[in-house]
């Protein structure tokens, strides 16, 4: 089973980030930019919480409040949930399954070195299989 410092490395370690008082229309704009569906929140280079899709859907759109007058802060996770590079792809799995979440940093002691999305697991489990399955076929006629 690969571990959360292999995907970064096949993926790259880049992630988007914005401030606390960023206004929600800004991070949304990266967002729809960057082609992803959350950023990190840091405020001093400490991660602070994390501002999805979801939260906008939950937390403006339903509330009626305004992405141009609305800072991050008000609508972003708190508490965030994060994984360490020597994790597995199930243990990232089974946190984002247990905490209904999509995306998780990867924090390696206090500093973020990247993040993993449910699409980023999903493509090591579908690699990892299709390998497999290529070496029982390869078993099962003889070839090399």
């Amino acid at each position: 089973m690969k571990i959360v410092k292999q995907i970064l490395k096949e993926k790259g370690p880049q992630f988007w980030s914005v401030g606390p008082d960023t206004m929600i229309y800004d991070a949304l704009k990266l967002m729809a930019e960057k082609e992803i569906g959350a950023l990190l929140v840091l405020d001093g280079g400490k991660l602070v919480g994390i501002m999805s899709e979801r939260d906008y859907a939950r937390k403006v759109i339903l509330k009626g409040k305004s992405s141009l007058e609305t800072p991050v802060r008000e609508i972003m996770t708190s508490k965030v949930f994060f994984v360490r590079p020597q994790q597995t792809v199930e243990d990232c799995m089974a946190l984002m399954t247990d905490k209904h979440i999509r995306h998780l940093p990867v924090m390696d002691g206090d500093k973020v070195v990247g993040v993993i999305s449910i699409g980023d697991l999903v493509k090591a489990t579908i690699d990892e299989k299709d390998f497999l399955i290529k070496q029982l076929e390869n078993y099962i006629t003889g070839s090399r």
